[in-house]
């Protein structure tokens, strides 16, 4: 999203000169050596199984890119801590040993996990990040999914009330031998939220993080909002409609982002945690708010709710908008949306 280029000089305060004409060409040696140039930076690195995208606007490029390698740090330390394809990550430690008794965890991941039990309680269970007691059974790439035997036998693990928190000890355990977690569903809006909050703590004023349907902005694009574009979920090239961005976050779910279809079922990433199988109520959310790690898990949790639900959550709380694309085609949004 290119924004306008400005080149300006930076004229110094100089000491009284007899002549005129000598502070003149001095004036003009200054600017001609030591020019500030403002303008848009950038950097993409695939990262959280995803592409990881900052753009950053700033008069110094030697700073905006030591900036932009510091974004780019905080997203591998964050996934460091909570992938669970990687075997040395604090969430996998949590997951091979919470079942057996508390395991002490980082006060990040605690405070993490506590806000999505909270969301999970909010949603009746929509979100919950246990569904990967099952969801680990779903192998998209290689169109492999749980038998029937499996989802019945392994729905029981799923249950945020299984997952307990000890804020004195600060400490994790669970009360289900089987209980699996995975952050998958609110850690790529936190990493956004974690990038730009720094670049903000820097003094940057506009920039904007993304980590595939997570997008955190900071400021205007200087010659207007930032606009995201709602995507129509059977064609990447269309949009269903677009929406425009001041210092906000805006999060989409969707069927379309990781699937294989089986004898005319659609089986997709977005499971329903009450029957450990792909929602299917609806093809895309979209919900914009000042929080992205909030919006990315509303996202979640409003493609399992459904439009009527799922709206009526996001309305009943402040600063928050969302559109649904439901089965038909068909659009939805609360009342706020600036659509563009």
């Amino acid at each position: 999203m290119p924004g306008p280029r400005e080149r300006f000089g930076a004229i110094k305060k100089m000491a009284a000169f007899p002549c005129r004409f000598r502070l003149g060409l001095l004036l003009l040696v200054v600017l001609a050596v030591s020019p500030v140039r403002a303008d848009w930076f950038q950097a993409g690195q695939d990262k959280m199984g995803t592409r990881i995208f900052v753009r950053l606007w700033h008069e110094d490029g030697v700073r905006a890119q030591q900036l932009l390698a510091d974004a780019m740090a905080e997203v591998d330390r964050i996934e460091a801590a909570m992938s669970t394809y990687r075997v040395d990550s604090e969430i996998s430690r949590v997951n091979r040993a919470a079942g057996e008794g508390w395991v002490p965890v980082s006060r990040e991941l605690f405070d993490l996990i506590g806000q999505a039990l909270e969301l999970s309680s909010r949603t009746g269970g929509a979100f919950d990040i246990t569904y990967d007691s099952l969801g680990q059974l779903y192998d998209f790439k290689r169109r492999a999914r749980p038998s029937t035997d499996q989802v019945e036998a392994g729905l029981s693990a799923i249950d945020y009330r299984h997952v307990q928190l000890d804020a004195d000890a600060v400490a994790i355990r669970f009360l289900h031998p089987d209980v699996r977690i995975n952050l998958g569903g609110i850690a790529k809006g936190y990493a956004v939220e974690s990038v730009i909050r720094r670049l903000r703590d820097a003094g940057i004023s506009h920039a904007l993080a993304n980590a595939g349907g997570d997008t955190r902005v900071l400021g205007d694009r200087r010659d207007g909002p930032w606009v995201v574009g709602v995507r129509e979920p059977d064609d990447e090239m269309q949009f269903v409609t677009k929406v425009a961005l001041n210092d906000e976050a805006v999060s989409t779910s969707g069927d379309y982002e990781q699937f294989f279809v089986e004898d005319g079922v659609r089986y997709h990433h977005i499971l329903n945690p009450s029957t450990g199988r792909s929602a299917g109520a609806v093809r895309s959310v979209t919900v914009i708010g000042p929080d992205a790690t909030m919006t990315d898990g509303l996202s979640t949790s409003v493609f399992v709710m459904g439009s009527a639900a799922g709206i009526g959550l996001v309305e009943s709380l402040p600063g928050y908008e969302v559109v649904v694309i439901d089965r038909d085609g068909e659009m939805r949004s609360t009342a706020g949306v600036r659509f563009h």
